[in-house]
């Protein structure tokens, strides 16, 4: 009998001493970080609300019980009992009954109604009719995404649950080392932007933290060929943790399937859907551009079934010595702070990832009190000594204005953005000026993936600031609907409508000017000197959009007619910047991060920023604070303990 064999039948024994007699246990099991519990007394379970919480407490792991099939309600029996416990203003759009594990999956506009206060209603269902509920939200704005993530996962239940069971076997196997050690080794995005990727290993385990590519700088990615990398095989890495799902961490996530791995990918839930919706976009653009994409779109759907979603907060074991927590980062939607707990209080240390420590009209800020953290990976995007944004109102005030000066004398203001937070920041912007007055009301166009990922953000709005999510709750006032939104879906026959028409605004993908429709508005719009392009967001190092900021105005574009041709257009139209509105904090942001960090770390790792920027704020944080620290090189180990 193997190690972990042991210590289910162990547990068994434990969870049937602490059960009352009339219920029975009839398998124990491990499903990724989470033990299974199945019994053919759900009804029982379920009329004693804290037995559950009891034993998770006592055996210090995240249970879920579920009915034995044999003692299931018929799916049409339950179905009615299911709708009828649950009140009608739910409005439950859906039920989904998994007969192989017991679980029924209710979809609903508002889930907190099925939950019930603290389960409730839940227990009250599983009390009914012995299914487990699980609820997701019907997505007030209609998303394929979601709908093609949902139906995927629901296909590939049965070799999702095998990878579960296999993964969980891996987190719970017996340490075989007694040595006590952690090392960090850079991959990529140190005194640079993009690529970002970290190994994290112990004498027992490694993770590799983030796996993104370099904008503007084709066929630059994180050194994976190295042996504390791949360069052992990508099985000998136990478990990916994604940040976030913007392509500098996430987009090289797939190829990792490719090369052979076959483990957990944890994240956010929201993450796990915008890494799919990304990275399909992120092939799709590669084929239309001429370049050879480095990975099928079956990658990318291997990679959505291996991932393990965590909400903020919970503590969740990955490995037999690391135990791994999200926080909210305030980047954008699901981005998270990433806090390991390695060892048996060995060490413990935290990625940032991208973050925004004030709170945004999206977002509230970043997440930044542990328990404990030794060493801090943090982002230095904006760490450079004059890295100092307008104020958020003060940066609204100057959109504002440029879009009104640009209406009155009859032009057209172009918004390059990023498909995921910053569109979103700039639409609540618009909206609530042209309700309440402050510019003209006029279309405001959503070219490439913009309308999609708003569609997401709707999805999940408890990963949404508060009063926005109350807003979303309400269909009426949920400002993502206002009419003057406009999702271009009839390509470029429209946006030549669009370029002939009246004033407007156009927010278009790509947010740095590397590809994407923003090329075909810059063909429209760029001509006309009354026409405005505005940057919102952070350009990198050898993007178009960076160099357009710096004054280029000769802009090599493709012939639409020829194909693989390209040309060089003419910029006439102004081109503005307006700071404030980055999903990174600014300098000041950066270092009230670390200065109200509880506890404070005792090393911090600068990267993810140009080089001196990294540099600056490494000598900043070591003056200020007196702590150890660092701005790394790519391929740099650092060990402690």
């Amino acid at each position: 009998m193997s190690s972990v064999d042991k210590q289910l039948e162990n547990l068994q024994a434990e969870i049937e001493a602490e059960l009352p007699s009339e219920i029975s246990v009839s398998d124990v099991k491990y499903e990724g970080p989470e033990l299974v519990v199945y019994t053919r007394h759900p009804k029982q379970f379920a009329r004693n609300g804290d037995l559950i919480r009891k034993l998770a407490s006592k055996l210090r792991k995240r249970i879920t019980v579920r009915p034995d099939p044999e003692v299931l309600t018929p799916p049409r029996e339950a179905e009615a009992q299911v709708l009828d416990v649950i009140p009608e203003e739910a409005g439950v759009t859906s039920l989904d009954f998994h007969e192989d594990t017991g679980e029924i999956v209710i979809e609903a506009e508002k889930p907190g109604m099925v939950i019930g206060r603290h389960g409730s209603t839940l227990r009250k269902i599983t009390q009914e009719v012995g299914w487990t509920p699980e609820v997701v939200r019907t997505p007030p704005i209609e998303s394929a995404t979601v709908s093609n993530v949902r139906n995927f996962l629901k296909q590939e239940r049965e070799d999702r649950r095998s990878i579960l069971e296999r993964v969980g076997r891996q987190i719970h196997r017996q340490e075989l080392s007694n040595d006590e050690w952690v090392r960090i080794t850079t991959l990529g995005c140190c005194r640079e932007v993009g690529r970002a990727a970290f190994i994290v290993s112990t004498p027992e385990t490694r993770i590799l933290v983030d796996c993104g590519d370099k904008p503007g700088a084709e066929g630059e990615v994180p050194y994976l060929q190295v042996p504390e990398a791949l360069g052992a095989g990508a099985n000998t890495i136990d478990a990916v943790v994604l940040t976030h799902a913007h392509l500098d961490h996430s987009a090289l996530i797939p190829l990792l399937f490719k090369y052979g791995y076959d483990g957990p990918i944890y994240c956010t839930e929201p993450t796990r859907d915008l890494m799919g919706l990304l990275t399909l976009d992120y092939l799709d653009v590669a084929s239309k551009e001429g370049r050879t994409p480095p990975y099928e779109s079956e990658m990318v759907r291997e990679a959505i079934k291996h991932c393990i979603p965590l909400e903020y907060g919970d503590v969740t074991d990955i490995a037999p010595d690391v135990k791994l927590t999200m926080h909210n980062a305030g980047h954008i939607l699901g981005s998270a702070v990433s806090h390991f707990h390695i060892g048996d209080g060995l060490y413990n240390v935290a990625f940032s990832g991208d973050i925004h420590y004030d709170d945004t009209r999206l977002f509230n800020g970043a997440v930044n009190e542990f328990p404990r953290v030794e060493t801090l990976v943090m982002e230095s995007t904006y760490g450079g000594r004059n890295d100092y944004q307008t104020d958020q109102e003060d940066s609204e005030r100057k959109l504002l204005d440029i879009i009104r000066e640009t209406h009155d004398q009859g032009g057209k203001v172009v918004i390059p953005a990023f498909a995921v937070g910053r569109s979103q920041e700039i639409m609540l912007v618009l909206e609530e000026a042209m309700r309440k007055g402050d510019i003209t009301e006029m279309p405001v166009h959503l070219d490439g993936m913009i309308w999609e990922a708003t569609a997401i953000h709707t999805t999940y709005p408890e990963y949404l600031r508060d009063d926005l999510r109350d807003r979303i709750f309400h269909e009426d006032a949920n400002p993502f609907l206002a009419e003057q939104f406009n999702h271009i879906d009839g390509g470029e026959e429209e946006r030549q409508d669009v370029a002939d028409g009246d004033p407007c605004i156009v927010l278009s993908t790509s947010g740095m000017v590397t590809g994407g429709p923003i090329m075909s508005w810059l063909r429209h719009f760029g001509p006309d000197p009354d026409n405005r392009m505005v940057f919102v967001g952070y350009q990198a190092q050898g993007t178009l959009g960076r160099r357009i900021q710096n004054g280029w105005d000769e802009i090599p574009v493709n012939d639409r007619n020829d194909r693989g041709r390209s040309s060089t257009l003419t910029l006439k139209m102004g081109v503005e910047t307006v700071d404030g509105f980055s999903g990174h904090a600014d300098r000041q942001g950066l270092e009230n991060f670390v200065r109200t960090m509880n506890p404070r770390p005792e090393k911090v790792l600068c990267v993810h920023g140009d080089e001196s920027s990294v540099q600056d704020f490494s000598s900043a944080l070591y003056h200020e604070f007196n702590m150890r620290t660092f701005a790394p090189k790519n391929l740099e180990t650092f060990r402690f303990k």
